[in-house]
């Protein structure tokens, strides 16, 4: 096989890449579940950290209600902490603010940095904006089982904040650097898994249509067994298509060079002195030259036309008793002219999904062939039916060979004359886009020679 040249070597490089696909896909699925994760780690230390500094909140209100701390206290006390600016800002611990109150609400003690919060008769758990510049400080309030004492235990809000932050951060952290390390892995991993595709399409790429290559054991994958046996058959389709057409083709040269090396020499004779006898022979030569050599290339259309028709034409319910009935007639005047007689044998009607101008060729190719290369005087019968076990459909063609004029072997001689056998060659060619065969078949006396055509009943399955 040739190498590419330059368009083909800027086609493929235009053309997408499944590695480079697969990969998008898979970083792409890999972002999106890394990003949920995120969103629902962030979502999940913020609620943590609520629900964390809540419960502390509640914790040290209870505790401060059970020690009774302002027992031996006389008077408001205000207790200020040291800074510690060693310890973390969001270490809420060290900024807890206690405010208790007495029955007539008279401020007993306020220990902690948050201003003194007004006196109220609520309990429970409140956003409280106090000071100047204001802040807002997350409250729980709890007074004691006789009602002479409340506590209050504050944490400024923004120090909750910043703790469901860093618990976010830190669960975001280790997905930020595994993210990376993933998408090389990944990567990897695909091209070491996809390494088995490259191989196969390089082999592909380096068959050699002409020659007898086929795909090594090597791709013996159990996902590429498919491809590799269809791209198999499809070569020994290619090489069997590739000898028939040779073949074909030598035939074809064969067939056409006698025809037209006689209507060169005649052309030759006429330029010399002939008689008229001699003359009005020659012209009546090439006319008969012109006409076969015609034949042949009408033949050469009509294999091409069959070749093209699989691809272009959709099956439809062909009526095939009636299609032959309808080719009988258009020979009858031709058979009468030789002293042929055309018999049809088929029921009314014999119905099968195909193409039917593909059957109308075939079925006149059989009937054509039977007339132009038997002896006048011959009897023909086109027959159709029914297999009985199978259900198939069949059309034959017989002739007796003229029994009334010549023998057997006289008939042989005849059917030499076309050696090329183009007609039976569109027959099968039919038969074959139909799912199929052609060939020779018993012939029963008083006939000699029968060519059937077997078609399934079932629809054509068209590759694609």
């Amino acid at each position: 096989m040739s190498a590419p040249n330059g368009p083909e070597r800027e086609s493929r490089k235009s053309r997408p890449s499944l590695t480079r696909q697969l990969l998008l896909w898979s970083l792409g699925a890999l972002a999106v579940v890394w990003g949920s994760f995120v969103v629902m780690g962030y979502q999940t230390g913020v609620h943590e950290a609520d629900e964390l500094t809540d419960g502390h909140l509640a914790s040290v209100t209870a505790l401060l209600l059970n020690l009774r701390a302002t027992d031996a206290m006389e008077g408001a006390q205000v207790t200020q902490r040291v800074p510690t600016p060693w310890l973390k800002s969001h270490d809420y611990q060290q900024s807890i603010s206690v405010v208790q109150w007495d029955r007539q609400g008279r401020l007993l003690t306020h220990s902690g940095t948050s201003p003194a919060p007004p006196f109220t008769e609520a309990e429970g758990f409140a956003n409280l904006t106090l000071g100047n510049p204001a802040a807002v400080w997350r409250s729980f309030a709890q007074w004691d089982a006789a009602r002479s004492r409340k506590v209050m235990v504050l944490l400024e809000l923004r120090e909750r904040d910043e703790l469901a932050q860093d618990i976010a951060e830190q669960m975001i952290e280790p997905g930020l650097w595994l993210l990376p390390v993933v998408s090389l892995a990944l990567g990897l991993a695909l091209w070491r898994g996809l390494r088995p595709l490259y191989a196969l399409s390089a082999d592909v790429a380096a068959l050699d249509p002409a020659s007898a290559q086929r795909l090594a054991s090597r791709h013996a994958w159990n996902e590429f067994e498919s491809v590799v046996a269809s791209i198999n058959t499809l070569l020994d389709r290619q090489q069997a298509a590739m000898v028939r057409e040779r073949r074909l083709a030598n035939e074809v040269a064969h067939e056409l060079r006698t025809p037209l090396s006689s209507i060169a020499l005649q052309a030759s004779a006429l330029a010399g002195d002939l008689a008229p006898q001699a003359r009005a022979e020659a012209v009546a030569r090439i006319g008969q030259d012109a006409l076969r050599a015609g034949h042949v290339l009408n033949q050469l259309l009509a294999l091409a036309r069959a070749s093209r028709a699989e691809l272009h034409e959709a099956t439809a319910p062909v009526d095939l008793s009636a299609l032959a009935r309808a080719v009988c007639a258009d020979y009858a005047q031709a058979a009468w002219q030789r002293g042929d007689d055309i018999a049809l044998l088929a029921p009314p009607v014999l119905t099968l999904p195909g193409h039917a101008v593909l059957l109308d060729i075939a079925v006149r190719n059989l009937v054509e062939n039977a007339l132009k290369h038997t002896p006048d005087g011959t009897h023909i019968s086109v027959q159709a039916g029914e297999e009985s076990d199978a259900g198939d459909v069949w059309l034959q063609v017989c002739d007796d060979g003229g029994r009334s004029t010549m023998g057997a072997a006289g008939v042989a001689a005849a059917r030499k004359e076309d050696s090329l056998h183009l007609g039976h060659e569109i027959v099968r060619r039919v038969a074959d886009i139909h799912g199929g065969h052609f060939g020779p078949a018993p012939a029963r006396p008083p006939f000699t020679t029968c060519y059937r055509l077997v078609l399934p009943r079932h629809p054509i399955a068209h590759p694609g």
